[in-house]
């Protein structure tokens, strides 16, 4: 078959994605690029917010009424948590979170299903589970598409927080991780086939290792990493302020090839609104991590997300936040209204009204904008190896190991590491000049 993917929210989604495609590449289909056409469809579907679940259905309906002759097979979190909804799309395949190493034979029998029944509707096939009852980390392909530069490398699935907006837990099933020595030889893996950086990811990699013998440290896991692939750059996906201590920033900064962007998810700068999330930190524990992480680097980028309009959020908790905001001085941030999840307890309490929440997220937007943009003032001067991904704009493309884009003159740069000394900044981005030798 040819195949086609359209993948919805985070990168382990993007991760999985890439690995369904590797698997069905060895049983001998063709993957094409979206929106094809094609024989089959997958959609790999987000459940993040009501927002995510509404564009998941609209992708399948779009491609049900396109490709009326296609198989199209769903999916991902949003089949995990709404099955009854994703069983009433009209789909030839309903898949959760489970059993990625399945999933292409499942297609496989979808597609000879689809080719007998003479355009007569039947319920679709079905590869459901209890999430809650995972106990196994799935080792699937690590590896992404060839004209990347970096790779993905899922170390960890699963979540047990259980924030009072969020849907994951229930989407993902409890924390389930990828051995440090597997994790490693994956790692390998991706640079002998070229990636120049690995993005070590997860549904909560701040877990990691708490589901193997002898409850591991995170830091175990990077240090295998990174001694693996002494000539590839690492960088870390997503960390919960916990993770940050004295011994982290020690393991960390002594890994010359861990880059030194740390994001520390955040989600409001008031104590009041941290603990009506559940949260598992107060303003001041997340203030240690970005000291700690200051003290043990030289202008890293720590970066954050926000949510603005949680359900009691008062103007006073909302310029808290602000004000904290500016206090960790951010080099970038993901600035998100609040969006209703139901399902959750979130979405039982009192609600603010949309305009507000998105108001909010204006302002709140803002002054990410203004504090990205002295971030890169202060980057101006420094000489900083880029390693270039595509041309941009009659330039080229890249990122420095704080993940600052940087846009320099030069040809043929794609999958290159370059030194760049950084000349200026346009506010959005750095401007530099490649550096000889």
């Amino acid at each position: 078959m040819k195949v086609t993917f359209y993948t919805l929210g985070c990168k382990v989604n993007q991760y999985e994605t890439q690995a369904l495609e590797q698997l069905l590449r060895s049983r001998g289909h063709e993957i094409a690029p979206f929106p094809g056409p094609a024989d089959a469809y997958v959609i790999n579907t987000c459940s993040v917010t009501a927002v995510s679940d509404q564009k998941s259905r609209q992708a399948v309906h779009r491609i049900r009424r396109e490709h009326p002759s296609a198989v199209v097979a769903v999916c991902g979190c949003y089949v995990q948590t709404h099955p009854e909804q994703a069983r009433a799309l009209g789909a030839d395949l309903i898949a959760g979170t489970g059993d990625r190493l399945g999933f292409a034979e499942l297609l496989e029998n979808a597609a000879r299903t689809a080719a007998q029944r003479d355009g007569a509707p039947a319920a679709p096939a079905e590869a459901l589970d209890n999430s809650l009852r995972r106990r196994e980390f799935e080792v699937l392909p690590a590896g992404g598409l060839e004209s990347r530069t970096r790779a993905m490398l899922k170390v960890e699935d699963g979540c047990v927080n259980f924030c009072s907006y969020c849907i994951i837990p229930y989407a993902r099933g409890p924390v389930r991780s990828e051995p440090a020595e597997t994790a490693a030889e994956q790692a390998r893996e991706l640079a002998g086939a070229g990636y120049r950086e690995l993005v070590v990811t997860g549904i909560e990699i701040s877990s990691w290792g708490r589901d193997l013998p002898g409850n591991p440290e995170l830091t175990e896991l990077l240090r295998a990493v990174c001694t693996a692939v002494p000539d590839t750059r690492v960088r870390l996906g997503s960390l919960e302020p916990r993770t940050v201590t004295e011994a982290f920033c020690r393991t960390a900064a002594a890994l010359p090839n861990l880059c030194p962007q740390f994001h520390l998810s955040l989600q409001s700068g008031c104590d009041a609104t941290l603990r009506r999330m559940n949260r598992k930190y107060d303003t001041a524990r997340y203030l240690q991590s970005v000291e700690l992480v200051h003290r043990f680097y030289d202008r890293p980028a720590v970066t954050t997300d926000l949510i603005t309009g949680f359900p009691g959020e008062t103007e006073e908790e909302f310029e808290a936040t602000l004000a904290f905001l500016r206090r960790c001085g951010f080099a970038q941030m993901h600035v998100f209204p609040y969006s209703v999840r139901p399902g959750t307890p979130a979405a039982a309490m009192e609600q603010l009204p949309r305009p507000v929440r998105e108001e909010r997220a204006r302002r709140a937007s803002a002054l990410a904008a203004e504090l990205h943009a002295d971030y890169l003032a202060g980057c101006v001067g420094s000489v900083l190896p880029v390693l270039f991904e595509q041309p941009s704009g009659g330039l080229f493309s890249g990122r420095a190991p704080n993940y600052m884009e940087v846009l320099a003159e030069g040809e043929g740069l794609h999958n290159v590491l370059r030194d760049v000394k950084i000349t200026g900044t346009d506010g959005k981005v750095l401007l530099g000049e490649i550096l000889e030798g």
